[in-house]
């Protein structure tokens, strides 16, 4: 009988004696990819546990670890960890200094495992001000002491009758990891998630991915620091899912030529930067190759499920995928049947575009404190049809939501976390009858699908009184390929406005074909013609919505948006306040 699965690291086991895997993880060393089989990975992570006893770890201490990439080590630490009784506390690696201290610091963690030397001097400026014993790296670095370290004081099996008694001590509803959110405003919070939390989240969420189990490979670039890879990094064990680990978004696309994956997860940043690629290279294209390149992307994006276009549509939608989408197909290896997407709203021409081109994205719901899915898309399972385009899918299983009488989207279920850490206060204000009140707004539609119409906290009231919501006006504009960022502002004023980020990538290349010659950022954005096509985005955005919600005025930024800037979030959400705080004097310029 294979090991039943209560706690985290109870699936390697599972794996090794369900699939027992020749690459169970597969990560890039020096331009060659090195793989672990699923015995490999049950032996590592034990030696690494045995290390970490000699090292004096207790049940409950917090071990941290921050990587720049998703690797194997990551994983065997995960699990190292976790059989001891301890906690991870996976870290952002793009975070400032000074919100790892705080990190550090609030959970109390006292050893940490890093992959590099560049979070390692980012680590060594504050370390002194932490509780922290010892820091290990990944990266062979001169001087400093490596994780090898650890599994090297663990090569001794003296101690895994302790190890064993450690694992059998485990409860599912004991505490598993503090992930903290990655703060949009505020100091970021320790969501506690306990082993039966993540492993429901698992074993349900497989019903509506369709693996072939112990055949497919995925991709992996999200950070596993993010619950939604992490979670996701666990249900590709549970199948018998070969995982390979990106080596970052700019080689995404050679990564997955190497590997040819089957599946892959992302947040809509990443899609959107995606297709805004391949669209670029068919403005490249010329006479009758651009004619039809552009034919597939609009009939793409008329895109709907299961056929309801018709027959007509079906077999003209047959020859674009034939002429057209299967370049697409080729860039992520050809062999891709899906990606899925969560953490914030997927625009739906993608959704249509990318399912039309035979790589549907299956878009989810959920949140760090439901561990995080909630509900998500599925193409088909045993006859029943669960993609709807403009949705997030029905809610899973083992869950339940209700919508509040403001709109706001309530969850109860195995899933909602034990709460935030040393913070008794801020979660009883979210956890509230059993159910978790997400700040959310959305909608339930006859057929049980999950519609997400705002969040109550990122609503504002104009100085009329009317009610905006901006996420829905932003992912209307950022549908224009001359907006890669926006943020909609107005509380409190007489009118909604937007502070814009063009693509810059897109912009230049329209400015070189239509003969603008500019010097400077500074100098395109004050274009008659640019300013005009961002103009023109604008109108055909506010047809959409009513008079008092209607973009009255935009102010274009010059320089981009980004995580190291402070202006996003490592899942690529806005920092409101941080973003109005840099632009104060475009925002004066709208109505001061």
């Amino acid at each position: 009988m294979p090991t039943e699965i209560t706690r985290l690291f109870d699936f390697p086991y599972y794996q090794l004696e369900t699939y027992n895997l020749k690459k169970a993880f597969s990560t890039k060393y020096n331009g060659k990819w090195e793989s672990i089989s699923s015995q490999e990975y049950v032996d590592k992570s034990n030696q690494l546990s045995r290390g970490l006893l000699k090292l004096g770890i207790q049940p409950n201490d917090k071990i941290a670890v921050i990587s720049t990439t998703n690797r194997t080590e990551w994983n065997i630490c995960d699990i190292g960890i976790l059989q001891t009784g301890a906690q991870n506390v996976p870290i952002y690696p793009t975070i400032s200094k000074e919100d790892y201290e705080y990190v550090l610091n609030h959970s109390g963690a006292i050893y940490c495992f890093v992959s590099d030397i560049t979070i390692l001097e980012k680590l060594n400026q504050i370390k002194g001000k932490t509780k922290l014993k010892g820091i290990f790296t990944f990266d062979d670095i001169t001087d400093e002491r490596s994780w090898k370290e650890v599994l090297e004081l663990g090569k001794d099996t003296n101690n895994q009758d302790e190890v064993e008694t450690r694992k059998n001590a485990v409860k599912p509803e004991d505490l598993a990891t503090l992930i903290y959110t990655s703060g949009t405003t505020g100091k970021p919070k320790g969501v506690m998630l306990s082993h039966g939390n993540v492993v429901s989240n698992v074993i349900t969420s497989e019903e509506s991915v369709p693996l072939e189990k112990g055949k497919d490979r995925a991709l992996s670039f999200l950070p596993v620091c993010h619950v939604f890879e992490r979670m996701i990094l666990y249900l590709y064990q549970y199948c018998g899912t070969e995982i390979y680990f990106a080596e970052g978004i700019e080689k995404l696309t050679e990564n997955a030529q190497d590997i040819k994956p089957n599946v892959m997860t992302a947040v809509p940043r990443l899609y959107e930067k995606i297709y805004d690629k391949i669209i670029l290279k068919g403005q490249e294209l010329t006479g009758i190759k651009k004619k039809l390149f552009f034919w597939a992307v609009n009939l793409g994006l008329k895109y709907e499920p299961y056929g309801a276009n018709g027959w007509w549509y079906e077999k003209q939608l047959g020859l674009a995928r034939k002429l057209i989408f299967s370049k697409w197909q080729a860039v992520l290896g050809g062999e891709l049947k899906m990606m899925v997407s969560g953490a914030s709203a997927l625009q739906q021409r993608l959704t249509r575009v990318f399912a039309a081109a035979g790589m549907p994205i299956m878009e989810g719901y959920g949140l760090t404190e439901t561990s995080p899915v909630t509900s998500v898309n599925f193409v088909e399972e045993n006859g029943v049809r669960g993609f709807r385009v403009g949705t997030v899918g029905r809610v899973i299983s083992n869950v339940e939501v209700k919508i509040a009488e403001n709109g706001e989207i309530l969850i109860k279920g195995p899933n909602v976390m034990q709460g935030y850490y040393k913070d008794p206060e801020k979660t009883a204000e979210v956890i509230k009858d059993g159910y978790f009140h997400s700040g959310d707004k959305g909608e339930i539609d006859k057929d049980g699908f999950l519609k997400i119409t705002g969040r109550t906290k990122e609503m504002f009231k104009t100085s009329g009184g009317k009610y905006v919501v901006p996420p829905l006006l932003e992912g209307e504009l950022k549908q224009s390929l001359f907006i890669e960022q926006v943020m909609v502002v107005g509380e409190n004023e007489k009118m909604p406005a937007a502070i814009i980020q063009p693509n810059f990538e897109y912009l230049k290349d329209w400015a070189k074909e239509n003969n603008i010659s500019y010097n400077s950022n500074e100098e395109l954005i004050t274009n008659e013609k640019v300013l005009a096509e961002i103009t023109k985005a604008v109108k055909f955005c506010n047809k959409s919505f009513g008079n008092w919600e209607q973009i009255k005025c935009f102010e274009l930024t010059p320089d981009e948006w980004t995580i190291d800037g402070g202006h996003l979030t490592p899942t690529m959400k806005m920092k409101r306040t941080v973003i109005k705080k840099v632009y104060q004097d475009l925002y004066d310029k709208i109505y001061r």
